[in-house]
């Protein structure tokens, strides 16, 4: 992280930002506004976590298959890959965004895998909303409460051109918002080893993590 968090911080973080993006991708007849998708999706997988054993287990596998079915139809993954990889994004050939794509994801789902088996009395409290109705990128507020003090947490949707309703590009959690927080590192490591040397990094941590994990 390029701030300084505390353990607790981080963990609470991270539990957060897991919570986050943890959206359910149900289709709905009438489309929704922002705030009423964020709380209704935010809801929908702190209930599937707390329903699930294996999740409260640290079973990666079944953590990869809820990102899978629950997390990216919600969430406009293209868009926080190339935001968090800047200006290399443009560098790299279709091949090498696809390998950022998988690592990235995979860094996302090993990062966020402990915090998800500590969820159980957390709720979500939406913020009222400050947009107009035909505003096609809007900024959601929320907390997520439960033992100790409330924690914030922001996400920042786009409604798709395809009518299909909105999907997350961004989040803030206690004040790091995880485009930006990933952007400055990976900046970092393309200037010294380019697009390859990134993916080649993020490979590498991913392998760390999934060796820890066991």
């Amino acid at each position: 992280m390029n701030r300084c968090l505390s353990r607790r911080r981080f963990s609470a973080w991270a539990l957060s930002a897991a919570c986050a993006l943890g959206m359910v991708g149900t289709a709905q007849a009438v489309e929704e506004p922002a705030d009423v998708f964020i709380k209704r999706v935010s809801g929908d997988i702190l209930e599937a976590i707390k329903a699930d054993k294996s999740i409260h287990s640290g079973d990666v596998n079944k953590i990869v298959v809820l990102v899978d079915q629950r997390v990216m139809p919600n969430v406009n993954f293209l868009r926080m890959t190339a935001s968090a990889v800047g200006p290399g994004w443009r560098q790299a050939t279709p091949e090498q965004q696809k390998r950022l794509q998988e690592e990235f994801k995979a860094l996302l789902v090993r990062t966020y895998a402990g915090a998800l088996g500590q969820v159980n009395d957390q709720t979500i409290v939406v913020k009222p909303l400050r947009a107009a109705a035909d505003d096609k990128e809007v900024l959601v507020r929320t907390e997520v409460r439960g033992k100790g003090d409330p924690i914030q947490l922001d996400y920042r949707v786009e409604k798709t051109a395809d009518g299909a309703g909105w999907r997350v590009y961004n989040l803030n959690v206690m004040g790091i918002w995880l485009v930006e927080n990933y952007r400055s590192q990976f900046a970092q490591e393309i200037n010294a080893k380019g697009v390859d040397g990134l993916i080649a990094s993020l490979a590498d941590r991913n392998k760390t993590n999934a060796r820890t994990s066991k």
